[in-house]
């Protein structure tokens, strides 16, 4: 039997090293498998994140949109539709100073200060004379007796628009709930009267006032106004 020759040193040390090189080389395949994989997952855990985020986002917007009271809309001005129960007057435009005996209560026009009353939702009762000058602008005044619930406190402020109003309580109306513009007044008994949207749809901003369009802001603020 002829005799198997030694592996040379040389040899056994080139092998050591190509196989070496080879674990090495394994060794960088797997990890760069290993930093692949990883990335992966990350990449699916930030897409499923963000995804999540957009969802959660939309979902307070819409909770936002839905849960958040909204100013009722309406058109400025009327199409001289008539509306049951209001009446009408021949108040006559003045600036005066000092206190007014009005005819109507509360008044729907007449003499008035010369400062017009920023518009706006008050808890006590404003000045009639300048809240008056607001109506001349074509703002509405919206009155209300203030034993009335909150519950129809807070049905009325829904239907009411969001510029050109006033709302305040005013002690000895006729009705619980009294809407006042230039020469125009309807009272209701109820805040869930449909009435009270078909006046003001008719004579919101009407161009009917001595000073259609002018401001409803910018001038005088009585006590108690909260928004």
């Amino acid at each position: 039997m002829t005799a198997t020759p030694p592996i040379p040193p040389s040899a056994k040390k080139a092998a050591s090293v190509t196989q070496q090189r080879a674990e090495a080389r394994a060794k960088k395949l797997e990890e760069h498998r290993l930093r692949e994989a990883r990335g992966r997952r990350n990449r699916r855990i930030g897409i499923g994140a963000a995804i999540a985020g957009g969802v959660a986002v939309v979902a307070l917007v819409v909770t936002t949109v839905v849960l958040t009271p909204q100013a009722a809309s309406y058109s400025a001005g009327g199409d001289g539709a008539e509306v049951e129960g209001v009446q009408t007057f021949d108040n006559t435009s003045t600036h005066v100073e000092g206190i007014v005996d009005y005819p109507q209560t509360p008044p729907a026009g007449g003499p008035h200060n010369p400062a017009w009353l920023n518009c706006g939702v008050y808890s006590e009762p404003v000045p009639a004379e300048n809240a008056v000058h607001s109506l001349e602008h074509g703002a509405l005044w919206v009155t209300y007796d203030p034993s009335i619930s909150d519950a129809a406190l807070e049905s009325l402020r829904s239907v009411l628009p969001s510029t050109y109003v006033i709302l305040s309580p005013f002690d000895d109306l006729p009705a619980p709930i009294v809407l006042s513009g230039w020469n125009s007044q309807l009272q209701v008994d109820d805040a869930e009267d449909p009435r009270i949207a078909a006046f003001i749809e008719e004579y919101w901003q009407s161009q009917a006032v001595p000073e259609p369009g002018a401001l409803c802001t910018g001038a005088v603020d009585a006590p108690g106004k909260v928004s």
